[in-house]
């Protein structure tokens, strides 16, 4: 069913609107409103596909109608109507969001036609918004507790833009999920989110990954190659452990933030990059900075916005939640059937040292499923914690 809203000041107009729209399909809901006034009343208490409005109206002008609607409701196409004298006006609308515009007395078959691409147009806005809205089953963040309920709202507000973000929190705590997340909740989700562990390559090595190299930089060097940054081209590109990184690739990461540009190890040639970065960490930077680790210029650049990730310990409210949801992903992967634990198992594993996070507690959880009975019990608990 699509609702379309008629605001015409014009009574004989509105019949005539309503008439052949309620006549060309059952499926469309046709209201009225005879000024802007009305008509905004009702799209602030009424969600609407189509808004089919006048330009020239008493009291509220099809223009005003126009803007505020852009300001309440951007999702709603708006087809301007037009008379004779309108006709600069409605060309005007257009460049102010409208989608289309008719001209009065309406011809049948150009309405008709205007109202189905406007109600498509509509259907496909919704439809991409809610697969912006959608994350991977891949990288869920599970949980209500205040914390993690405060980290999604971040995300939701900073997602959409490019500021750069900084994740810090303890090992384990899932601050690769928190990166993902803000890659597939924005508009670079189509390109690609490159991760790269910094902890895990050599120093003498971050740069040439980083970065890239040409051919002969070094001994091992057989051919160009590129690097991260490139690859990450029009996406995202997560640096984990950054607190890792040597003094001279930070210097280097540094300019690429400033510059958005990179320069192979062994060229002086400038290559131009459009990346965001997210970083993370479980290291205090502040204090790297004071022993002279990490450098303070680069960690203002990255520290846009900055997320902590808590530990399980400060979030036990969404343990249950967490073991639910392990045990049916477990179970998935097993192709096993889903084993249920018993309220007093929840408990004790609510109450348990997460010394190792979230990481620590899917662990366990696989081991109380393989190792437990049809059901995970206080018992299969207490015999895992005396381990």
């Amino acid at each position: 069913m699509s609702k379309i809203l008629v605001i015409e000041d014009e009574a004989a107009i509105r019949r005539v609107l309503l008439k052949i729209l309620s006549e060309e399909n059952d499926a469309y809901q046709v209201e009225e409103a005879e000024d802007g006034l009305v008509g905004i009343e009702k799209i602030k208490n009424d969600d609407f596909d189509l808004i089919l409005c006048d330009i020239k109206m008493p009291k509220m002008d099809g223009v005003e109608v126009l803007e505020a609607v852009k300001k309440l409701k951007p999702e709603i196409p708006i087809v301007m109507i037009s008379g004779h004298g309108d006709l600069d006006t409605a060309v005007n609308t257009m460049r102010l969001g409208a989608f289309d515009y008719i001209s009065k007395p309406p011809d049948l078959n150009r309405l008709l036609n205007t109202v189905r691409n406007a109600l498509d147009r509509k259907e496909l806005v919704v439809e991409n918004k809610i697969l912006k809205k959608k994350v991977s089953k891949k990288y869920e963040m599970i949980g209500e507790s205040e914390a993690i309920s405060q980290i999604k709202d971040i995300i939701d507000k900073v997602a959409p833009t490019d500021a750069r973000v900084l994740i810090t929190g303890p090992n384990g705590t899932g601050k690769e999920l928190v990166a993902h997340w803000l890659h597939q909740k924005s508009e670079r989700a189509k390109g690609a989110m490159i991760e790269v562990n910094c902890a895990a390559i050599p120093s003498e090595l971050i740069e040439s990954e980083l970065f890239g190299h040409v051919k002969g930089a070094f001994t091992s060097a057989a051919k160009d190659r590129a690097g991260k940054f490139e690859a990450a081209n029009g996406g995202t590109i997560f640096l984990d452990e950054i607190g890792d990184m040597s003094l001279s690739a930070q210097a280097k990461v540094l300019r690429a933030l400033q510059e958005s540009r990179i320069q192979r190890v062994g060229s002086d040639k400038d290559i131009k990059v459009d990346v965001r970065v997210i970083a993370a960490t479980n290291k205090n930077l502040q204090n790297e900075i004071e022993e002279g680790r990490f450098r303070e210029d680069l960690y203002h650049r990255l520290a846009v916005i900055l997320i902590k990730v808590p530990a399980l310990n400060e979030r036990r409210e969404d343990i249950p939640m967490l073991i639910n949801h392990f045990s049916e992903k477990i179970s998935e992967e097993q192709g096993t059937t889903k084993k249920s634990f018993s309220d007093k198992a929840v408990k004790l594993l609510q109450e348990y040292n997460w010394t190792g996070n979230i990481r620590e507690l899917r662990n366990v959880i696989e081991r109380l499923i393989i190792l437990g009975g049809s059901e995970v019990s206080e018992q299969d608990v207490k015999a895992f914690a005396s381990k």
